[in-house]
């Protein structure tokens, strides 16, 4: 039977398994990459966001920026970036992460943004800069763009897409039934209109990801995955959610590392081209792997 997610303000906390750990790999890498970044004029979602992966990912020379500011027009109940009213965009940045792209020798970049609903633009032209500061700086460096909904205006989502990225990627997050709970603003139909529209109008590669453990049913991750298959959506990441604070929704349970591996099988066999399935994967995961 379906459970509904425990508001923050009713929380029973359950113990993270022993399988939720991880440890840094390839470090002699790692350390390279660790100080190329260091070296940049920016921070990375990598650090900020604490991802248990960086080690993997800065081993293979992956990295991922967010982009126009740290403060969010919109306050989903699983995300512990700030709401608020956000600072105009830097008309820097785009030069500011080409360059660190370049300093850092990047094989593979992703970008990643705050909701910025304050601009007309829902901040697109100032994604379409950064891509193509990106391309002229290092040509070799293939990138992803994770983009916000752009509140599905097409316009926008077009001008990202001109900017010619390798993969564009939007999250659903988790099933129909719990996206108004989790992601508040955001609405599901209108998530997968966004990865249907890239689809259909261009070649480039598209992406989306869900959490477990928010009370969704295997049949409604089931569910889930066919709706993203019948959007187009070529590459799909699945992860646990963790509670990032006591502000945010807890976790409702723990998924085995067997269930991730099957339903990964799953979303094989339902035609996607590429499946990231794990408890410690994120949206960036083997970001790398997803454009080849």
């Amino acid at each position: 039977m379906a459970s509904e997610p425990l508001s923050p303000g009713k929380q029973t906390y359950l113990r993270k398994p022993e399988w939720l750990r991880t440890q840094l790999t390839r470090a002699g890498d790692y350390q390279v990459m660790r100080k190329r970044l260091d070296a940049g004029a920016l921070h990375t979602i990598c650090e900020s966001g604490a991802c248990p992966n960086k080690g993997e990912c800065w081993g293979a020379g992956t990295a991922t920026f967010m982009i126009l500011g740290n403060v969010c027009t919109r306050s989903c109940r699983f995300c512990n970036v700030p709401t608020g009213k956000p600072m105009p965009p830097n008309p820097r940045e785009p030069r500011e992460v080409a360059s660190a792209v370049h300093a850092s020798r990047l094989k593979h970049c992703v970008l990643t943004s705050v909701d910025r609903d304050d601009l007309a633009d829902g901040g697109s032209t100032h994604w379409a800069e950064t891509i193509m500061a990106i391309r002229k700086s290092s040509p070799d460096t293939t990138i992803e763009a994770l983009i916000p909904d752009f509140k599905g205006n097409q316009e926008d989502i077009a001008r990202v897409m001109e900017a010619g990225p390798d993969v564009i990627s939007h999250n659903l997050e988790t099933v129909r039934r719990l996206t108004r709970l989790v992601r508040v603003y955001a609405s599901y139909d209108r998530s997968l209109s966004v990865l249907e529209y890239i689809s259909s109008r261009s070649g480039i590669r598209t992406k989306s990801g869900i959490m477990l453990g928010l009370g969704e049913t295997e049949e409604e991750i089931f569910e889930t995955m066919d709706d993203l298959r019948r959007a187009g959506t070529q590459v799909m990441t699945i992860g646990q959610y963790l509670q990032p604070s006591r502000q945010n929704l807890p976790v409702q349970r723990y998924v085995h590392p067997d269930d991730f591996e099957r339903y990964g099988e799953v979303a094989r066999k339902k035609g996607f081209m590429h499946v990231e399935s794990a408890p410690l994967v994120r949206s960036s995961y083997r970001a790398h792997k997803h454009v080849q």
